[in-house]
């Protein structure tokens, strides 16, 4: 009997340690085969090429890090076509989404995800200024949900280009949506630096882009020069505002090259697709457990000079011996 219950004692040992090692290769398989899916939400005001490229460039680093889409990565990409009622919307369903991180493109699209979601890590890239836009304390410790990079424009350099090419102007023409707080900004920086500068900001606000057109020739014979910021509304509308200065003769100097592209004299701008590979790096210090609230707003150091050479021969503007090393574009 005593060597019965001596074998039936060992039997159940090696049963149990049989089991538990079966239980915890199984285990092992299991986490070793499964990978996490991460769930990206993306919010866009309005379709322009600055944007889209800041977008394409965040989605790049993504994948040239391993994230790829339908395998390990899930992009749910969504554009209000400039309307807000259609942003906030589209802010709310993300809230109801399991999200990992939103990348919101543009101050509009910050802002509508910020009020909608306290919780959802959120970066934002194209945003002129997050603390005046009120999505971070302070661009150094955000301090909320919310980190990123900005799109803050070399101005001082704008206008410096914008004497080179034009030396004469006196009167510079702004157009921009005065509801845009990155746009409000930009104003009144070039204010500053045009005051510093000697000449004198002549605005034209809108409130949609069907204003464009009007707000463009109530500048006609007031202004030598017309600036257009990083505003998206503006920016969405640049080939409406081109026709019109183009005809009147009217050089333009804009926030950014895609408005170069389309017929601006030149600019001094951000690079969009690099921004939004910088914040897709950011993004990948999230999904690696780095908290928003600790991680400091960037902003881009280079800048592109670029220059249209088919715009400064219909304007018969000189091009300085200085600026030959810039990047030229003609309009298609």
């Amino acid at each position: 009997m005593k060597r019965f219950m001596a074998l039936l004692i060992i039997f159940s040992l090696l049963t149990a340690v049989v089991t538990g090692c079966g239980s915890t290769a199984a285990t092992t398989g299991s986490n070793s085969t499964s990978e996490k899916t991460v769930k990206v939400g993306i919010i866009q005001i309005v379709e322009h090429p600055a944007l889209d490229a800041a977008r394409k460039g965040f989605l790049e680093t993504l994948a040239a890090n391993g994230y790829t889409e339908g395998k390990n990565l899930t992009v749910d990409y969504k554009n209000a076509q400039g309307d807000q009622s259609t942003l906030n919307t589209i802010a709310q369903q993300f809230t109801s989404e399991k999200l990992n991180l939103v990348l919101a493109i543009a101050t509009p699209s910050a802002q509508a995800m910020a009020a909608a979601s306290s919780t959802i890590p959120i970066l934002v890239t194209a945003v002129t200024d997050p603390v005046a836009a009120k999505l971070v304390n302070s661009n150094e410790k955000p301090g909320t949900n919310v980190t990123g990079t900005t799109d803050m424009n070399p101005i001082k350099q704008q206008f410096e280009l914008l004497k080179k090419l034009v030396p004469q102007a006196k009167k510079i023409g702004v157009i921009y949506n005065a509801g845009e707080v990155n746009s409000q900004v930009q104003v009144k920086m070039a204010k500053d630096v045009a005051a510093a500068m000697g000449l004198q900001i002549v605005e034209a606000t809108i409130a949609s882009t069907a204003d464009v057109q009007q707000a463009t020739e109530s500048l006609v014979g007031k202004v030598d020069v017309v600036y257009v910021p990083t505003d998206n509304m503006v920016v969405s509308a640049a080939p409406t505002v081109l026709q019109v200065t183009n005809k009147a003769k009217i050089p333009v100097i804009s926030g950014e090259s895609s408005v170069v592209d389309k017929g601006a004299l030149g600019t001094i701008g951000i690079n969009y697709e690099n921004l939004g590979k910088q914040t897709g790096e950011m993004a990948l210090q999230v999904l690696k457990g780095a908290k928003p609230q600790d991680m400091a707003i960037q902003s881009q150091k280079e800048f592109d000079t670029v220059i249209n050479k088919s715009s400064a021969a219909l304007l018969g503007i000189t091009i300085p011996d200085d600026l030959k090393n810039a990047t030229f574009v003609e309009t298609k």
